[in-house]
């Protein structure tokens, strides 16, 4: 495997070309993504192989597929639910990067409640019309398709009238405006849908399944397949390499403060020294906490990684990586307030470790609500790991239309 690869690349590699043009000789080749079926861009070999592949393009500085959430959520949710038509349309340019995408899931009344969700679509001929609000859309300003859940069922119960869509983004229909965060970063957006409009072939899967292709799609965001941030070595190697370089600069960009959204264990141990509290037994303890959770959180990944290199789809392990990180978060808000002091409240230059523990402060309540809360991440390991029975709601098998909503 690792000889094919890199007799391929020996033989194709070429630093000239445009990004664009390198990646569709990758959609051709197969080995851009060589866990993907053959017809599809792919090689149809086993997860695992993913690495390998990896290696082999670093080790000559070639580019890789596109990174962002078309190749982490998008593509894999189309590559299982999506029609033949679906994935001819959307899954190449995704792979490519030509199509950007951001996700239309949370509304400002159904966040952890996601089923409850009441933006609609209705069929017009064929198109569907859609409106209503979405909210926490990474990306949504830079996006070409959001992918979508909209209800268009209402006398069914909740989790049976929803339907998944890729819209487009870039329509009279869509307004996106962008949200202030207390951290001072503007990341997210809030998405308003009057009169937009999707074609009926943007359907992906069936009508009014939408809940379980969207389980698809969580189960990716809260497993471990996160984009990964590509290395470019020498942003000067080429063409290609520049171009895919600039690419991975704005896209991550939105992402510049999740490393304090995760508390930063790693300025722990720096604190503890720079404030000379190396032998206070209380701050001690404190950063042997963050240090134990740390140690668990990575083995818990590798648990994660494992089982997709197996072959085995993102399951409920997923939620408790989310939940391990959420429990990091609040133990380095915890450990950095008592080292840091009145100081942890300052900003900037000023402020401890140039400002980074403040962000940290600020930034560590987001890792408990984002991708799924807490709350929700403990009935899922209750209810499909331990067997637990599931919690009572307060709509039973109501139509929708009869459930008690704070948006109606």
């Amino acid at each position: 495997m690792r000889g094919e690869v890199h007799a391929w690349l020996k033989e194709n590699w070429d630093p000239t070309l445009g990004v664009f043009e390198w990646r569709n000789k990758l959609a051709d080749s197969g080995w851009g993504c060589v866990a993907w079926p053959t017809q599809w861009y792919g090689k149809g070999l086993a997860g695992s192989l993913e690495a390998v592949v990896r290696e082999e393009f670093n080790a000559v500085g070639a580019v890789g597929v596109a990174a962002g959430v078309g190749m982490s959520l998008a593509a894999p949710t189309i590559l299982g639910h999506g029609s033949d038509d679906v994935k001819s349309r959307f899954l190449r340019p995704t792979l490519t990067g030509e199509i950007k995408w951001c996700q239309l899931f949370s509304e400002p009344g159904s966040g952890s409640d996601l089923a409850g969700l009441t933006t609609t679509a209705e069929l017009d001929g064929d198109e569907w019309v859609v409106r209503g609000q979405k909210v926490w859309n990474s990306g949504a300003h830079k996006a070409n398709f959001g992918i979508l859940l909209a209800r268009t069922n209402s006398d069914v119960p909740k989790h049976k009238g929803i339907s998944y869509f890729a819209i487009d983004m870039r329509q009279a229909g869509i307004e996106v405006r962008p949200l202030r965060q207390a951290n001072g970063y503007s990341t997210f957006n809030e998405v308003f849908m009057d009169e937009a409009r999707v074609p009926a072939a943007n359907l992906i899967g069936e009508r009014e399944n939408g809940w379980a292709i969207a389980l698809t799609t969580l189960a990716h965001e809260r497993g471990a397949n996160t984009a990964r941030r590509p290395k470019f070595r020498n942003v000067d190697a080429g063409r290609c390499v520049a171009e895919a370089a600039k690419e991975s600069q704005e896209y991550f960009a939105t992402y510049a403060w999740y490393p304090q959204r995760a508390g930063r264990p790693d300025l722990v141990p720096l604190q503890v020294h720079a404030t000379g509290q190396v032998d206070d037994p209380v701050v001690r303890q404190l950063a042997m906490a963050v240090a134990s959770q740390d140690r668990l959180n990575r083995w818990t990944v590798q648990r994660t990684l494992a089982g997709r290199k197996a072959g085995r789809p993102p399951g409920p392990e997923g939620s408790l990586a989310k939940l391990n990180g959420s429990l990091m978060a609040r133990l380095c808000n915890k450990a950095h307030s008592e080292i840091a002091g009145a100081a942890g409240m300052l900003v900037g230059p000023d402020g401890p470790q140039n400002g980074m523990v403040g962000e940290v402060l600020i930034s560590t309540p987001a890792m408990s609500i984002a991708g799924g809360t807490d709350e929700i991440q403990h009935n899922i390991i209750g209810e499909r790991v331990l067997g637990l029975p599931k919690e009572p709601g307060n709509d039973g098998d109501l139509p929708f239309r009869e459930v008690k909503s704070n948006r109606r």
